[in-house]
């Protein structure tokens, strides 16, 4: 179960990583057009939305391994 939850921990880093990067693009005006903005914003949101569920189930397993 330890690996698991080891691996969850990195996706949930990556998922911020990725987070960080469109959030810095977004604040430097890379979006070309209102669109792209939006699917910028969309794609944060997705992530953010992953990121919830990954802590959901690692927080979930941890509890009942206790």
């Amino acid at each position: 179960m330890y690996e698991v939850i080891q691996a969850a921990e990195h996706f949930t880093k990556q998922i911020d990583e990725n987070i960080k990067r469109l959030e810095e693009d977004l604040g430097a005006g890379s979006a070309k057009s209102f669109e792209e903005y939006r699917h910028m914003c969309g794609v944060i949101t997705g992530l953010l939305t992953a990121r919830r569920s990954i802590t959901d189930l690692t927080r979930s397993m941890k509890d009942s391994d206790e």
